[in-house]
């Protein structure tokens, strides 16, 4: 086994079209995993192995790989870049140590880099940064490190400088060394001289690399008090205090390069060992009791303690079912059995394996600080704690966003339905975004998912990868309903029919909390005119009628129930009684609450050129959206606005017709808001048609 401290878990994630597979594809072959470069436009990656992935050019599911370099072992999840695809990013983040920012060097800080930032953020995961395709037209690394800077909030730490712009970028000056690393054209990552800074270069080395000693010496008293006195401290005490300060996330280093044209990469590869956290390093998974709360015990990083490991990962392929584990702490051999706390039951580990991509290396055992496959485990699912059955504890599980978008799908035959039964739920622990109901009145399968995008490539992988033929409606708005009043009101809920009847009086408050608030229930019941076993009933009954809202049969969100007072009778009141009572007053009470109906807004970020800007903006202004910005970018304009998502079906075909092909755009979830009054109106109508045909 690796020892820890030369262990690196890292993910490397960026908006899409930024070079993260590539650049991926280089550390590969840097690293000897493989021995011919694949291209992301030929559809030939490493780890772009879906068939689906090939022909997009894109990535849609985070790939694992491990590989050694200079002595240390990278285990690296290569992320999506596409909005549609975030929770791929987010699960991988989860699970990581550090990572690798991957920026454009002529798109720079784009949405999908916003977002990935705030998940790494919130994941307290360390960072460096490659600002990469410096050989593209309008690159520049330091309008890059600007935004970075600007945009993103984050302090970055420059530790090269580009040698040359776009087609004449050769190579980058080490700011520690003062050396020049400069590539020839043969594409080989190897064929590169290091030698002096050229002379035109350096003043302005002299004068970044003085930035860099001082930002770094802030993390070390000592050290900063010898510099002030005139001595510069030594290469290994500066790379100590850059390692101290990524680790904390103080600030980012920095580094630029070209991944297609190979150069650069084994500067990022040496930041990585010499900057990036061990297992050890990062602060200990906190463990949980079954409500949710911190135990104030952790998952500290050692084989020889208990056994804790999160499956943040499940794929199928032709071997069977793979779960993707992190491990926390404590070891595993094959063969030995695990306890799953979600669900309460043992698991056998059938076989461990190490992932190449779609290659994998069996093992024998794994233990605190690795990432590997399991093979065998049924009953599994993402965000799952798996642990010793003698030592149980569940870790902080995954959070997942709701689906904001819908579609039905059809087979024709009883065969195709069970094969697409089975598909959907392979797919569905797979994929925790990706959801699938019954609609209960019509017998028809709903897929619910982040995006056009997202369900188009569900419904492509039904057809190809499992067969079958199916037949698909019109996307769906996942639309909620809210209440906008505050309503005092009581219910009794009164049956007799011979023998003990059903009593239960309830007087309560119903109001709209704040949104994002959800669900809640409180009791002021005093003097037990209903008696305190009832509560949980009530709270039940009010709980489950919300997920149909009484204007378009929409869940309904953000409501306060407040119980008051009452009645019970000593005979007929039971806990079913009063859950009939709370589901009655819901249906009686949520209309006169001045109930409204809310679609999803979402972020929508669109480039195109200079010149079709007001044909853009018009088109978004017809389609309900506001405008919160046009900035200029080194191509043409970047528009940042809000747009219903109910407008923007259909809008990639209408945006490319404006632009002539040239535009482009990312869209994600922001917020649910209050449709028009004619919106609402037709979503009701829409509604009582679909309930009719039922």
């Amino acid at each position: 086994m690796t020892e820890l401290s030369k262990c690196r878990n890292i993910g490397i994630f960026a908006h899409v079209d930024a070079g993260k597979t590539t650049t991926t594809e280089r550390i590969l072959k840097l690293t000897g995993m493989i021995h011919k470069i694949g291209e992301v436009h030929d559809g030939a990656a490493t780890t772009d192995f879906m068939e689906q992935e090939q022909e997009r050019g894109i990535t849609i599911q985070s790939a694992a790989t491990t590989c050694f370099w200079n002595d240390h072992r990278f285990n690296i999840i290569d992320t999506p870049g596409h909005v549609d695809f975030t929770i791929e990013v987010y699960r991988s983040l989860k699970v990581l140590d550090g990572g690798i920012g991957v920026f454009c060097g002529s798109g720079g800080v784009e949405p999908q880099s916003e977002t990935n930032w705030r998940y790494a953020n919130d994941s307290k995961v360390s960072r460096v940064i490659y600002v990469n395709k410096l050989d593209r037209i309008g690159a520049d690394f330091f309008r890059v490190v600007d935004q970075v800077e600007n945009v993103l909030g984050a302090d970055p730490l420059v530790m090269v400088l580009p040698i040359g712009t776009e087609s004449d970028f050769i190579g980058v000056v080490d700011l520690l060394t003062r050396k020049a690393w400069t590539w020839d054209d043969s594409g080989d990552p190897l064929n590169y001289e290091i030698s002096d800074v050229p002379a035109d270069m350096a003043d302005k080395v002299e004068e970044y690399r003085e930035k860099l000693i001082e930002k770094a010496i802030e993390m070390d008293d000592e050290v900063m008090e010898k510099y002030l006195e005139g001595e510069e401290p030594d290469i290994d005490t500066i790379k100590k205090c850059i390692r101290k300060g990524t680790i904390d996330m103080t600030f980012f280093p920095t580094y630029c390069g070209s991944s297609f044209k190979n150069k650069g990469v084994q500067l990022v590869l040496d930041a990585v060992v010499d900057f990036l956290p061990d297992p050890t390093e990062v602060n200990p998974q906190p463990e949980i009791d079954l409500e949710g709360n911190e135990t104030g015990e952790f998952a500290i990083v050692d084989p020889e303690r208990p056994f804790r490991a999160l499956a943040f990962k499940i794929t199928e392929d032709k071997y069977g079912s793979l779960t993707f584990t992190r491990i926390y702490s404590g070891k595993i051999n094959k063969g030995e059995n695990v306890l799953n706390t979600f669900t309460g039951k043992t698991e056998r580990i059938g076989r461990i394996v190490r992932m190449q991509a779609e290659d994998r290396e069996e093992v024998d055992t794994a233990e605190a600080g690795d990432i590997v496959a399991f093979l065998g485990l049924k009953n599994t699912q993402t965000g799952h704690t798996l642990c010793d059955p003698d030592n149980p504890a569940t870790l902080e599980p995954m959070v997942f966003p709701d689906p904001v978008i819908s579609m039905a799908i059809a087979v024709n035959d009883k065969a195709a339905a069970e094969k697409l039964s089975i598909a959907l739920g392979k797919m569905v622990k797979e994929d925790p975004s990706f959801r699938v109901e019954t609609d209960e009145e019509s017998g028809e399968t709903i897929l619910k998912g982040m995006g056009e995008l997202h369900l188009d490539i569900k419904v492509d992988i039904i057809k190809r990868t499992y067969g079958i033929a199916t037949e698909v409606g019109k996307p769906q708005v996942a639309y909620r309903e809210r209440i906008t009043q505050l309503l005092n009101d009581s219910y009794t809920h009164k049956k007799q029919s011979g023998g003990s009847g059903q009593f239960g009086k309830i007087d309560y408050t119903l109001e709209p909390a704040e949104p994002g608030e959800g669900f809640s229930f409180e009791s002021k019941v005093v003097g037990g005119n209903v008696p305190k076993e009832y509560w949980p009933a009530i709270e039940k009954g009010f709980k489950n009628s919300i997920e149909k809202g009484v204007l378009a049969g929409y869940p309904l969100v953000d409501l306060k129930v407040t119980l008051n007072d009452g009645a019970f009778h000593a005979v007929d009141s039971s806990a079913v009684a009063f859950e009939t009572a709370a589901k009655a007053g819901y249906r009686q009470s949520i209309p006169k609450a001045s109930p409204e109906i809310l679609e999803p807004i979402m972020r929508v970020d669109v480039y195109i050129q200079e010149e079709k800007m007001g044909d853009v903006i018009g088109d978004l202004n017809r389609r309900r959206g506001i405008i919160h910005s046009q900035d200029p970018t080194p191509n043409g304009i970047h528009i940042k606005g809000e747009v219903p998502l109910s407008e923007m079906f259909g809008y990639i075909g209408d945006l490319r017709t404006i632009t002539s092909g040239r535009g482009q755009f990312s869209m994600e979830f922001s917020h649910y808001a209050p449709t028009p009054r004619n919106i609402s109106e037709q979503v009701i109508a829409e509604a009582a048609e679909r309930n009719a045909k039922k």
